[in-house]
């Protein structure tokens, strides 16, 4: 049987990548696509969401550190002074605001959770995945400035949640009285001591990377390799100490990006790719297991809160952090639409039901339901919402500041539909 479900995943990895640019241009999405291999997998008996394979474990936690790690090294902290006042405020207003919403609603809509798994919820859907709106961050047709607004967004609020998260699957464990509970107190000294090996790792691993370019002792072609280490070294040598993994990959990273100079980017593409890879089995893992776990504890609240989650609790935070930035209400609103619940979300989902088993069932139901809904919504919205903007932008006249460079988006699995003019200008032929 398990042989079986390798033959079946490893088909399925390999006929995506065969017809993936099709299916694109149908708007389907690689995690509509696996989603539904895994829930295939799952209705045909393979596998069974009762007992899932220990070996998704590890998986689960190594998509998470790369995509931390990744995700914060590839954000260029130093060029981000100009619109460093709209990100401040998504990040430092818009996503503890989305937590404290999200965690009052599920609270009020559950109060069978209790504080820690109400957090629980609405700390793990606070994050935003812009690799489900990649049509919105690639296309040139929007402003740089609003692409480069979410990709840094989404780039960040996933590290910045994580420890919330973390502290709230500590305090659950230690409600439900589960055994080696460590408690919401010891949680918090493990994040703080992650910060500090992840940041000394990255920033050392970094500078040493540069060092070894400018001596010409490190093959170029291994250099990928070596960040991909990097990344693992950050996060299990936070582990070795006491401290908690994650931020430590996720601290890592941003020191990595700002101490690995300016070939960082190139080198980081292989530690994307393998996230790629991974992320896809998770996506997998989340229709073969998360989603018969929503089925089997669904409440028509369930519903009612992933629609909120995506709309009043996304949205009404951003408004309120883009007050006095100069953005008009159409901007407004599709940056507070295009806050796409993805594989963080996920991930931390998995997590807590490693963690807190039976216990998180219901919580991780209202998770996955709203991480189903947006997987659905804004890959599908994605595309044409993203070209009516565009058209309406130009309409308005030139962007105001100027263009800025765009960050690439993390693909995620994802194929590209364009390509940022802004970050890759072609060179026009003289006449």
């Amino acid at each position: 049987m398990e042989l079986t479900v390798v033959v079946l995943i490893t088909a399925a990895l390999f006929a995506w990548a065969l017809v993936s640019a099709r299916l694109q241009q149908a708007d389907l999405t690689a995690p509509i696509v696996f989603t539904a291999v895994g829930m295939g997998l799952a209705w045909a008996g393979l596998v069974d969401a009762a007992s899932p394979p220990a070996a998704i474990t590890p998986v689960v936690e190594v998509t998470l550190v790369w995509v931390l790690f990744s995700d914060a090294a590839r954000l260029p902290l130093q060029e981000l002074r100009r619109d460093v006042g709209r990100y401040v405020r998504l990040l430092g207003i818009g996503l503890p605001l989305t937590i404290v919403f999200g965690w009052v609603l599920a609270a009020w809509f559950f109060p069978q959770f209790g504080l820690w798994l109400a957090l629980l919820v609405g700390a793990a859907l606070a994050p935003t995945d812009a690799a489900l709106g990649i049509p919105v961050v690639t296309n040139p047709a929007v402003p740089s400035r609003i692409r480069q607004l979410i990709t840094v967004e989404s780039g960040l609020n996933d590290g910045i949640a994580t420890p919330v998260v973390m502290v709230a699957i500590a305090g659950a464990a230690a409600a439900a009285g589960l055994e080696s509970a460590a408690g919401p107190g010891s949680a918090a000294v493990e994040l703080l001591i992650g910060a500090g090996v992840g940041a000394a790792t990255g920033a050392v691993g970094g500078w040493l990377l540069q060092l070894a370019r400018r001596r010409g002792t490190s093959a170029e072609d291994f250099a990928g390799v070596g960040v991909l280490a990097l990344s693992l070294l950050a996060y299990t040598a936070a582990l070795a100490v006491g401290g908690n993994g994650f931020v430590a990959a996720f601290c890592g990273g941003l020191a990595f990006g700002t101490c690995a100079g300016q070939r960082a980017p190139a080198e980081l593409v292989f530690v994307e790719q393998m996230g790629g890879l991974v992320s896809l089995l998770v996506w997998l893992a989340f229709g073969a297991i998360t989603i018969p776990t929503m089925l089997a504890h669904f409440v028509p609240l369930t519903i009612v809160y992933a629609v909120l989650s995506l709309t009043v609790v996304r949205m009404l935070p951003v408004a309120l952090a883009s007050l006095g930035t100069g953005l008009d209400r159409r901007t407004v609103l599709f940056v507070g639409w295009f806050g796409p619940r993805g594989l963080a979300s996920l991930v931390f989902a998995l997590l807590a039901l490693e963690a807190l088993g039976p216990a998180s069932d219901q919580a991780v139901a209202v998770i996955a339901a709203t991480v189903l809904l947006s997987v659905l919504a804004h890959g599908f919205s994605a595309a044409p919402l993203a070209a009516r903007y565009g058209r309406a932008a130009a309409a308005a006249g030139p962007e105001p500041g100027g263009p800025v460079p765009v960050t690439r988006a993390p693909a995620r699995g994802l194929s590209r539909r364009h390509t940022p003019t802004a970050l890759f200008p072609r060179k026009r032929p003289r006449l």
